[in-house]
């Protein structure tokens, strides 16, 4: 029993007058018997909110996870291991380094078009047909990207071959909220992230040496046999995951049930040999740039911006390394180039998990201490990464190239790309669960649509980092970056501190904590 002083709502008999002086409203008395039918809804609704995250044994989330996986680190090496290649690609077509680049630059734009194209049509027709439409994309322009003979046609086998990859990431990610619940979230994010961002650690040295010792065309047939063994697998043991009665063509069918008129979006329904109705295959053209409105909320945009940032710090750093750390230190055989990316890519599969994992003990401890649910608490994990981590070392490497020759200066700088390499995904990972937790029903398109933002920055930006070096140097280019970096830190706390507020400014459908 609460004590008479307690700040719990104090039994009735313990409540004294109030005095003309205080000038205090008497209380109502609290009903007696609690309302037992709006109880046993709300058990209901517990239930069958449970019951959306049972559909699956914990081994069949764990299989799901790693095929997802699977995904987003092939949409990581598409790149990665290109980025090594682009001296011997140069060497053979007879150009220019910087000419090359745009078929990476490309290739970034492209994805972040097809990320919004199939994380719309995932939300249409489910997680699974997407996946079996992407990797014969990804196949073909592999093999074509491996055949070109000319510049031309090399940018555009890669555009190919970028559409195809695009999906992963952030179909993936809806794959996560549709399994996982909010508790777990954070977790299967850090995981997936780490696993995906493999890429960024072993592509560049699996390229660079493949190109060194065979031919870059061998390391795209690679991704292309890799894309086929991943088809094979999501045709046989991937399930569709998305929530009951949320796809659009679910929505539509309901929406039409006990009518006599369909609606021309679907299809037209046939009887098989059982007698049973079968409804035809339809395609529906769908409009993928919608989802970008939901950019509009604040507190959505500031994480963007924040994000997009940091990732432009991790492709300043990586992209030009055989030019800034080969360079400085004379070494100009791809393998070996690619061996010095290995730093950055083991930090990014420490710091995944480490931040998800934190960031979901910040969200349990956090909702047991208020006893509601504040999703801006996930955020905090990422402070440390974003106010020192990435824009510190960032700075360093610059320093170290500029100031430190020999031996100890290489050393310094792959300790420097491991610490940025922890950074970038301590940073990031909180910040994706954050977006998939206040936009749960729309997880994929706001991956999507926050990554297109963010690869669209980039795409452009990575044009412009290696004239950049050549004409102010490694120094100041990433000073730039960095001090990029903590101008965003400041939309990220105010996003933290103020972040309910900012939700309410512009409502673009957020979840509550009872539909996640």
């Amino acid at each position: 029993m609460a004590a008479p002083n307690s700040l719990q709502t104090p039994l009735l008999e313990h409540v004294e007058a109030p005095t003309a002086e205080l000038n205090v409203p008497a209380q109502e008395p609290a009903p007696a018997d609690v309302d037992a039918e709006a109880a046993c809804e709300q058990e209901r609704d517990e239930r069958a909110h449970a019951a959306m995250y049972a559909r699956f044994t914990e081994p069949q989330k764990r299989l799901i996870l790693a095929l997802v996986s699977f995904a987003g680190l092939t949409q990581m090496f598409v790149t990665g291991s290109f980025i090594t290649s682009i001296p011997a690609v140069a060497r053979e077509f007879e150009s220019t380094p910087a000419l090359i680049n745009l078929a990476v630059s490309a290739s970034i734009i492209t994805g972040a078009f097809g990320m919004l194209v199939f994380s719309t049509y995932s939300a249409w027709y489910g997680r699974r047909p997407i996946f079996l439409t992407m990797l014969p994309i990804l196949i073909l322009g592999s093999i074509g990207t491996a055949a070109a003979h000319s510049v031309p046609s090399l940018v555009a086998w890669r555009i190919v071959q970028a559409f195809g990859a695009s999906g992963g990431f952030s179909v993936g990610a809806g794959v996560i909220a549709d399994v996982f619940p909010l508790e777990q979230r954070g977790r299967a994010t850090g995981i997936f992230f780490s696993f995906a961002f493999l890429g960024p650690a072993l592509a560049p040295f699996v390229g660079g040496a493949v190109a060194h010792y065979a031919s870059w065309r061998i390391m795209q047939l690679s991704i292309g046999a890799a894309s086929l063994i991943a088809l094979i697998l999501f045709a046989i043991f991937f399930p569709e995951t998305s929530q009951p009665h949320s796809r659009g063509i679910d929505k539509l069918r309901a929406e039409g049930h006990g009518s006599s008129e369909r609606s021309p979006l679907l299809g037209d329904c046939t009887e098989d040999e059982d007698g049973q109705e079968k409804e035809k295959f339809k395609w529906v053209w769908l409009n993928p740039f919608g989802f970008l409105g939901l950019l509009r909320g604040p507190n959505v945009m500031a994480v963007v911006i924040c994000a997009t940032v940091i990732l432009m710090a991790e492709h300043l750093l990586l992209n030009p390394l055989a030019y800034t750390l080969g360079a400085r230190y004379g070494i100009s055989n791809e393998g070996l180039i690619g061996l010095c990316f290995l730093p950055s890519g083991v930090g990014n599969i420490i710091g995944a998990p480490i931040a998800g994992r934190l960031s979901d003990i910040i969200i349990i401890r956090a909702r047991a201490k208020r006893g509601t649910w504040v999703p801006e608490d996930r955020l905090r994990a990422s402070v440390p990464g974003v106010a020192a981590l990435v824009p510190i070392s960032l700075l360093g490497f610059g320093l170290t190239i500029r100031f430190i020759p020999g031996t100890a200066g290489l050393v310094v700088c792959l300790v420097l790309l491991f610490i940025h390499g922890v950074g970038i995904d301590y940073s990031l990972t909180p910040m994706s669960a954050y977006l998939v937790d206040i936009l749960h029903s729309q997880s994929a398109q706001i991956t999507a649509a926050s990554a297109c933002v963010r690869q669209l920055i980039i795409g452009v930006a990575t044009s412009a980092f290696i004239p950049a070096i050549e004409r102010i140097g490694v120094w100041w280019t990433n000073a730039i970056v960095a001090g990029l970096i903590w101008c965003s830190l400041v939309l990220y706390l105010a996003t933290i501190r103020f972040g309910d507020r900012m939700r309410a400014w512009v409502d673009v459908g957020y979840s509550t904590a009872a539909n996640n």
